[in-house]
């Protein structure tokens, strides 16, 4: 089994195609959870990994597929890389989850709707998340190209170009394609292979993994003999994890102790590692990875560990319940909101995977603002850690900008 070398987040408004494309490129269907199949729309992250082949005879993009025989000429085709696929949700009221995409990816591939005047509200609002976040190598899939006459698809990249323009990804490639019917999946696939690189990894570093993920995989009415342990799942950032190592993970577990929330820290065993669909003996940075513990199955389900950094014990960093943060405000979303903070005022602040609300309590102007906070949810970061901000307006939460602890 070879390990995914990097991941890539699918970013753009609802209903653009995020995860039919997905599928498109990867063969699984990442929208599983009862509540995303009822609604048909993605609420979760989802995940899934695909291997990109080039055939040695045939022109490009033609050489690029998913496949290990060539579709154009039926040859066999010579393995490149694997990658794993983020599949971000584009609801409005989901923008929490796709800023915890942000943090465990290497690159995005923002999808765009020819069908839709660009840009509508989230594709706008991702557009700033990538921005922000520092995510600098982007592909655009221009999708539905299948449903809308030349003179639109033609307009449809125009409108893209434009809202480009002045970015990051002012130069970033743009890529019609049909995901239901796979048109020109292998343009996006050299698309892909030539503008998002495989970074350069710290293997000798401790080990620090954030936790996207956390379930149970045990079916109702299991045997006792037969339970497994409970599965937390989520990408490396740096280091390497083996088989029957401690992990640690911090804040922990939340417990209620005379009437309060309390995070205590989580310790336990890797069972075993996955990439993919296979067990290997361990794992490095780039793709997702799941590690099956020693835990009680109960303490990992319904993604109650999300947000948690994992790693060996005493050396992950400290975690925070109230600290002060500088504030770093996007210029373009500043009309949007109040000029000042006010007590008590909450804000959504995201760091990692981790997502949790923080209230102010005190506010000084100098060059930027600096907010002390106190955090309903603690969280695992050092100072290092980029946070993001979202602000409260007009009945909904907006990305503001980001922050960086400073005490």
């Amino acid at each position: 089994m070879v390990q995914s070398e990097l991941n890539i987040m699918t970013a753009g408004h609802v209903d653009h195609g995020k995860t039919t494309l997905t599928h498109a490129l990867t063969g699984k269907w990442t929208d599983t959870h009862s509540e995303e199949v009822k609604r048909g729309i993605t609420i979760k992250l989802g995940y899934a990994d695909t291997a990109v082949y080039k055939c040695p005879k045939c022109p490009e993009p033609e050489a690029f597929t998913n496949s290990k025989k060539c579709g154009k000429c039926g040859g066999q085709a010579e393995l490149q890389r694997m990658i794993s696929f983020v599949d971000a949700p584009g609801h409005e009221t989901l923008m929490a989850t796709v800023i915890a995409a942000s943090s465990i990816v290497d690159g995005a591939l923002f999808v765009i709707a020819a069908s839709e005047k660009c840009p509508q509200a989230q594709t706008a609002e991702h557009l700033a998340v990538l921005e922000t976040v520092g995510i600098r190598n982007v592909v655009v899939a221009q999708n539905k190209v299948d449903l809308v006459t030349k003179e639109r698809a033609l307009e449809s990249l125009k409108e893209i170009r434009a809202l480009l323009k002045g970015t990051l990804y002012e130069n970033a490639p743009v890529i019609p394609v049909a995901a239901n019917s796979r048109i020109n999946v292998d343009a996006l696939l050299q698309a892909i292979q030539e503008n998002i690189p495989t970074p350069k990894r710290n293997l000798d570093a401790a080990p620090r993994l954030y936790v996207a993920r956390s379930f149970d995989v045990n079916k109702p009415g299991a045997a006792v003999e037969k339970i497994l342990g409970g599965v937390v799942g989520g990408s490396l950032l740096q280091g390497k994890l083996r088989a029957g190592e401690e992990l640690e993970l911090l804040p922990g577990m939340l417990r209620h102790k005379k009437g309060q929330d309390v995070y205590e820290p989580v310790k336990t065993k890797i069972a075993s590692l996955n990439a993919g669909a296979e067990s290997v003996p361990e794992a490095g940075p780039g793709g997702l990875i799941g590690i099956a513990t020693l835990l009680d199955p109960s303490l990992t389900k319904a993604d109650s560990l999300v947000g948690c950094v994992a790693g060996r014990p005493g050396t992950l960093p400290p975690v925070w319940k109230d600290f002060s943060v500088e504030v770093f405000p996007i210029a373009r979303q500043v009309q949007k909101f109040p000029e000042t903070f006010i007590q008590n005022e909450p804000l959504v602040l995201g760091a990692g995977t981790a997502t949790t609300v923080g209230f102010v309590a005190s506010a000084k102007k100098k060059k930027n603002f600096i907010l002390s906070l106190q955090l309903k949810k603690p969280i695992c970061a050092d100072k290092a850690t980029p946070l993001a901000v979202m602000r409260r307006s007009q009945n909904r939460w907006h990305l503001y900008g980001t922050a960086k602890i400073v005490s």
